[in-house]
């Protein structure tokens, strides 16, 4: 970090005031990390009212030839809202407003700050609801959900953001403003929203995102599976998939999650059980019913021991709250862990998730798997202590380890966190050099002086032999 030109700073103040330009030092600190173990700070912190502040702000920093990088809650985890290169950190905590609700026509205008959990809660009084949850979802704002494209536990019946974002308002590098997409589906010409949404900030930046809303389901039940073996649970969801039995969500814990979660949330899962499957039906009273019944079917098929019902929307509550809280709890059991997140078909969960936990066990790391059973989403937990430059070194190799076995079974490298600072080095296990130069290619025109969130995505060389393992950060705090 170079720190910040001072002529720029006070330009910077002209335009969002003292309040709006963080630039000392002790204030930056909050803002060289995110929930990634990556760290990189900025040379400012600046943070725009309105989509006018955002375009007066590209324009001075292409004027001052200074990187610009687009933060939303800072709960990423692939590193994508930070700067590498130094520069000026846009973060849009202060646009928040939820600019219309029309809920005749299932729709919403939001500003890019506003908390996905808020925007569930400005109308589910009137029985309608967000549908894409990321674990985070208390915290993580709708622009962040727009650049990463999260998921969440139902992702499995509903799909991932960019199915529920019509339209987007972006101001592009140039400091142009544009809109794309809009208020109806199958909009005619190019699917320009399609291509923003997942871009991990690389593109534009994010002012204005049009969402639609669905109705709260008629009736929801949720089941608790308990299992005495991993591959009892893992198997339990493929059938599921077999016999063509699509739940709302399928989360699966494992044992050393179990005990992380209950120490810290007591959300009444067992304790000895080494697999639990955390399922949620929902949709028509009746059709809710039969399916319960199914997948309680296949899961005493598989030797589940138990398969409970919540009973009341407390105990289904309480259950949720341990699943969503499962990563921060994790968090009391060592000082840092390194989340990854491989997808894989369904079919491959027994084998790969043995692979995984030897893997761990190999470089001598305890590794807690809580995940998206149903999308073969896996979330491995790799506990380690930062701190420890030799454990941070071999903690990357055994996530690199890991992504390596999800390809191998047919996979990917990221299912929703991104790729970011944290596998663009991956991105050629994956993609062959034309694939890379095509992806570049739309990035140039969009970004065509790269200056929007530099250094990220795409691979520091193209060299597919060796994976070039990042050095530990300087500064590392514990999470």
């Amino acid at each position: 970090m170079a720190g910040p030109n001072k002529k720029l700073v006070k330009e910077l103040q002209k335009i969002l005031g003292r309040d709006g330009v963080l630039w000392q030092p002790e204030e930056l600190l909050l803002y060289e990390y995110d929930a990634s173990a990556e760290r990189a700070g900025p040379d400012a912190v600046v943070l725009p009212r309105n989509v006018e502040d955002v375009v007066r702000l590209v324009r001075l920093a292409n004027r001052y030839g200074v990187p610009l990088v687009g933060r939303g809650a800072g709960t990423g985890l692939s590193g994508g809202a930070l700067t590498p290169q130094g520069g000026l950190l846009v973060v849009f905590s202060r646009m928040k407003r939820i600019l219309e609700v029309d809920l005749e026509n299932l729709r919403a205008v939001v500003e890019p700050g506003v908390v996905n959990l808020d925007l569930t809660k400005a109308v589910e009084d009137r029985g309608y609801y967000f549908a894409p949850d990321p674990s985070s979802q208390k915290a993580c704002t709708l622009g962040g959900n727009v650049s990463e494209n999260a998921g969440g536990p139902h992702t499995l019946l509903y799909g991932v953001t960019t199915n529920h974002v019509l339209g987007l308002e972006v101001v592009l590098p140039t400091g142009e403003r544009v809109e794309v997409g809009g208020r109806t589906f199958d909009l005619p010409g190019y699917d320009l929203t399609g291509v923003l949404v997942g871009s991990e900030g690389t593109l534009a930046l994010v002012t204005k995102i049009i969402v639609r809303l669905l109705r709260l389901p008629e009736a929801v039940k949720t089941l608790l599976a308990v299992f005495e073996t991993l591959d009892d649970a893992t198997e339990t969801v493929a059938d599921l998939t077999a016999r063509g039995i699509t739940p709302a969500a399928c989360e699966l814990l494992d044992r050393f999650c179990l005990g992380a979660v209950e120490a810290a949330t007591h959300a009444g899962y067992p304790l000895d059980a080494a697999a639990v499957l955390l399922i949620e039906v929902e949709g028509l009273r009746e059709g809710v019913e039969a399916q319960a019944d199914q997948v309680e079917e296949v899961c005493r098929a598989h030797r589940a021991r138990q398969v409970r019902r919540a009973l009341s929307e407390a105990e289904r509550e309480k259950l949720w709250t341990g699943r969503k809280n499962a990563f921060g709890a994790m968090g009391r059991m060592a000082p840092n862990y390194y989340v990854q997140d491989g997808v894989i078909p369904r079919t491959k969960l027994p084998q790969t998730l043995r692979a995984v936990v030897e893997i761990g066990r190999r470089h001598g790391f305890e590794v807690g798997n809580v995940f998206h059973a149903g999308d073969g989403n896996l979330h491995p937990a790799i506990l380690f202590d930062a701190r420890d430059p030799e454990q941070y070194a071999r903690v990357v190799a055994a996530s690199n380890e890991m992504m390596k076995v999800c390809l191998d079974m047919g996979g990917s490298i990221t299912g929703e966190h991104g790729v970011g600072m944290e596998k663009q080095n991956l991105m050629p296990l994956l993609f062959s050099d034309a694939d890379l130069d095509a992806m570049a290619r739309v990035k140039s025109v969009f970004n065509p002086g790269g200056n929007l969130n530099p250094a990220k995505m795409f691979p520091l060389s193209k060299s597919c032999g060796e994976i070039r393992v990042r050095p530990m950060p300087q500064r590392v705090s514990t999470r």
